[in-house]
């Protein structure tokens, strides 16, 4: 079963990843992210249709406590943040996290 790519965040953030051809999108309005960002969010974890969910690394913060642990703890979907001061770093982690493995171990050796 094909699983879908799941955007969540302002309107600003989601229109380049619909005009990508990504069709499952949640827009938030930056002024609503503190009473409606928990609901999408857990709306889109709680979709088995959805494979990966992508967020702006700023809007965890108007996250409440446990749908951030959540977000932070999904392995399917897996949530990949972008934005932010994370860097390629957080990025790695993420993937580690989702698939259980490190892709980019050999090359830190060489």
């Amino acid at each position: 079963m094909s699983q879908e790519i799941a955007v969540v965040g302002s309107p600003e953030f989601t229109t380049g990843f619909r005009l990508a051809g990504v069709r499952e999108f949640h827009n938030v309005a930056d002024e609503d992210k503190d009473d409606e960002l928990d609901d999408a969010v857990t709306a889109v974890l709680n979709d088995e249709n959805i494979g990966i969910v992508v967020m702006h690394d700023d809007d965890l913060e108007h996250l409440s406590r446990a749908v951030r642990q959540d977000v932070e703890t999904s392995v399917e979907p897996v949530v990949v943040t972008l934005g932010g001061g994370a860097g390629s770093g957080g990025l790695r982690d993420q993937i580690k996290r989702a698939i259980g493995i490190d892709l980019m171990e050999e090359e830190d050796q060489s």
